[in-house]
């Protein structure tokens, strides 16, 4: 076994401590992925990423990302925090507040503004209405009432959630899942506006993670639907992780026209781990 660099960062906290924490690995070169994945499992975190050189002349580095069960194309938190690690652990971006990261579904660029990175919003692999099936058994597991949504779409850009618009803040933290029913299903909850005077209430949920305290990729579909609705303006700052007693913080902006999901970053844990 090595020694290898290892951080667990905060992410999206309105303060330290309050976001979502990601554990990297910063020297991820010559592990397998079975012995990614058994760490992943190990650490029990909602993401374990590990770094490594990139395969594309425009990345500045390569990231593979695990859940404790399986290995996710893209996710928003661990970007934030896996940009972090990289740049706190000695990397340099080849362009002074910018980014760009290799990861599972392709380059994805980050840019810095006020001392809080971002990333822009993959594109949507699936943006569409849920059949009438699935979300009656969404609705079922989450224990709500059919009434209480409003509106409900696929927003998949690597996990593939389906959210679900609710009536209010309230109905949203009233929301108490049956895991055991969610099945291979990741739902994402949220109404306006949220705690705080924020935008949108936010919530996630998986039975393979229970609920997550702060989600960069459920935000960032969000930020398209809710936007192309006309539910939300940007820009906009989402709050999750309020049922959880988190402070979790997500800030959508568009300073090109596209849209950038963001939130403040602190390193929480740093050493060393042997694998």
């Amino acid at each position: 076994m090595l020694q290898r660099r290892f951080l667990q960062v905060d992410v999206f906290g309105a303060e330290p401590y309050e976001g979502n924490p990601v554990a990297v690995v910063v020297d991820g070169e010559g592990l397998s992925t079975e012995q990614m994945q058994r760490f992943a499992a190990w650490t029990n975190l909602s993401e374990t990423t590990f770094l490594l050189p990139p395969s594309e002349p425009a990345a500045d580095y390569r990231v593979r990302i695990f859940t404790p069960g399986t290995e996710l194309p893209f996710a928003g938190h661990p970007t934030l925090g896996s940009a972090h690690a990289w740049l706190a652990s000695g990397g340099t971006a080849a362009t002074a507040g910018r980014l760009v990261q290799e990861c599972g579904v392709g380059l994805v660029e980050l840019r810095e503004s006020g001392g809080r990175w971002s990333f822009a919003a993959p594109a949507l692999r699936r943006y569409e209405a849920p059949d009438d099936e699935t979300l009656a058994r969404a609705t079922d597991a989450l224990g709500l009432d059919p009434g209480d949504v409003v509106d409900a779409s696929w927003l998949d850009n690597g996990p593939p959630w389906l959210a679900l618009r609710l009536r209010s803040r309230e109905t949203v933290l009233a929301v108490r899942p049956r895991y055991a029913d969610l099945g291979d299903l990741h739902l994402g909850v949220v109404a306006a506006p949220g705690s705080d005077g924020t935008a949108v209430e936010v919530r996630a949920f998986g039975a393979d993670f229970s609920e997550d305290p702060v989600t960069g990729s459920l935000n960032a579909g969000l930020a398209q639907w809710l936007t192309d609705t006309g539910v939300v303006t940007v820009p906009y700052v989402a709050a999750q992780g309020t049922a959880l007693g988190r402070g979790g913080r997500v800030h959508v902006t568009a300073p090109d026209g596209g849209l950038w999901v963001g939130g403040r970053t602190t390193t929480a844990i740093a050493g060393t781990v042997a694998l």
